[in-house]
């Protein structure tokens, strides 16, 4: 299943909701590690814990490690990795918010703790049903989290850097293209980077946009009919390239001005 999510900058993108087979064999595989990770400290405390069990403190020892392994572990294994447990690692999915962006703590953390009564306590019968009920596949977690899962691995490949245009090239030569601010270059980034798997609409929509609020930087503007997408690849094709020629000038300037300090007067040779 294809999804139009909306993220920064009103980006569409076309995410593909992860199938309920692959979210459901990334829950066993989870499942699994706890269940041997819980038998591996039996087996190594054996004589601590049946001294413990047996005193005063069994409950409130019982309690505490099932939350710690029920909420404790998924919210820190989840926030720290954005979305990502050792299951969904293995099967290429990744828990995100609805609007595409990774998943906080407050996030895992309602996820884990719906997931104790519609994963553990009814062993996940409530979750398959909500899951199979929703459109994106949420259980009840997600729902109340504002979450969902999608697939990160598939056959598409990031693109580098977008080219300048052939045809603006000579244009891009001796116009002055300024500086951008920081959160323009992001989203025109963003989205020459992710321009083929936008919806058409939104494509050019966006493109439209964010032409729009990057042509007071550049004078003199772009050639009669330039469209928007090519205009934008060429300033930051331009900018990157300037850029990168000013970060060489700063190099070779700094390294000159150390081998001037370094050289020994009157042109005397260092024999060390």
């Amino acid at each position: 299943m294809r999804d139009g999510t909306v993220i920064g900058e009103g980006v569409v993108l076309d995410m593909r909701v992860s199938s309920f087979v692959v979210r459901a064999m990334s829950t066993l595989i989870d499942v699994a590690v706890v269940v041997a990770v819980l038998i591996g400290v039996v087996v190594v405390a054996d004589d601590s814990l049946a001294a413990l069990l047996d005193s005063a403190y069994a409950v409130p020892f019982a309690v505490t490690l099932v939350a710690l392994v029920t909420v404790g572990v998924p919210v820190i294994v989840e926030t720290a990795t954005r979305g990502r447990s050792l299951g969904k690692w293995l099967l290429g999915i990744r828990v995100v918010r609805d609007d595409a962006g990774p998943v906080r703590a407050r996030h895992a953390a309602t996820r884990a703790l719906v997931g104790v009564g519609e994963l553990w306590l009814t062993a996940g019968s409530v979750a398959i049903v909500a899951s199979l009920s929703n459109d994106r596949g949420k259980r009840l977690g997600d729902i109340l989290a504002g979450t969902y899962v999608v697939r990160v691995r598939s056959g598409a490949r990031d693109h580098g850097p977008a080219p300048m245009p052939m045809l603006l090239a000579p244009w891009a030569r001796t116009a002055d293209v300024a500086q951008l601010p920081d959160d323009l270059a992001l989203a025109a980034r963003t989205f020459l980077g992710r321009a083929e798997r936008l919806a058409p609409l939104s494509r050019a929509r966006l493109a439209d946009d964010l032409a729009r609020r990057a042509l007071p930087f550049v004078a003199p503007g772009p050639p009669p009919g330039t469209p928007p997408e090519e205009f934008l690849a060429a300033v930051v094709a331009t900018r990157r390239e300037r850029e990168l020629e000013a970060s060489t000038r700063a190099r070779e300037l700094q390294q000159h001005r150390v081998d001037r300090v370094r050289r020994l007067p009157h042109e005397v040779p260092d024999v060390g």
